[in-house]
């Protein structure tokens, strides 16, 4: 994925996190799943038009049109109304598609840190998938501060990293990556069941936005 791509992937899901959370309400980030969703799918477009049939550019291009539809998609369900089980099933796909590139980190493109980029991002889709697909209305807040802190972690930090030249990837990287996943996660567990009985009345508004609204 292109680092300024990375990097808007990264505002993007860190506003879809804000929206699942509360904070944000589901029109006010239409606008940014348009503009980076339209992106996610014309860039890789242009790349795999002059990439002159390379199969290692086409491939590295194709993961972006998953991100690309889901944030239109995101979008079109904010603007139309409709309801959230279409997206919950692509998101299922999506996850799966994550799990395949981010084994191709490893073994074809030798890059461990984003192979755990690429998981933590298949997990992400799941739970997508779990919310929107399933209606597990519980798992709304934590899909919410989970969305947040990738949006951060796996978007913002490793762009900004490979935009200034200091990315850096191997086993020991790929370890510690696959460490601070974890704890993401804990976190976004913790803060989405936080507050007990209460916390079904805070879940309610963001996932019934998210039902009829996107992600």
């Amino acid at each position: 994925m292109s680092s300024v791509g990375l990097l808007y992937v990264g505002a993007v899901l860190f506003i879809n996190g804000l929206m699942l959370i509360g904070v944000v309400p589901a029109k006010a980030a239409a606008a940014m799943n348009l503009f980076v969703g339209g992106m996610q799918v014309i860039f890789p477009t242009l790349i795999i038009l002059q990439s002159g049939g390379d199969q290692a550019t086409i491939l590295g291009a194709s993961g972006l049109y998953l991100f690309g539809f889901t944030y239109l998609y995101v979008a079109w369900n904010t603007l139309t109304g409709a309801s959230g089980e279409g997206l919950g099933w692509f998101s299922l796909f999506v996850a799966g598609c994550a799990v395949v590139y981010g084994i191709l980190q490893f073994t074809l493109f030798d890059d461990p840190v984003f192979g755990v980029i690429w998981f933590a991002w298949a997990v992400l889709w799941f739970l997508f998938f779990l919310v929107l697909g399933l209606g597990r209305d519980r798992l709304g807040l934590t899909t919410g501060w989970f969305t947040l802190l990738l949006g951060i972690f796996t978007g913002a930090i490793p762009a900004m990293l490979l935009l200034t030249g200091s990315y850096a990837t191997g086993t020991v990287e790929g370890v510690v990556a696959a460490v601070i996943g974890v704890v993401l996660f804990g976190i976004a567990w913790a803060l989405g069941r936080r507050g007990g009985v209460s916390q079904e009345e805070r879940v309610v508004a963001p996932v019934a936005a998210a039902g009829t609204e996107g992600i």
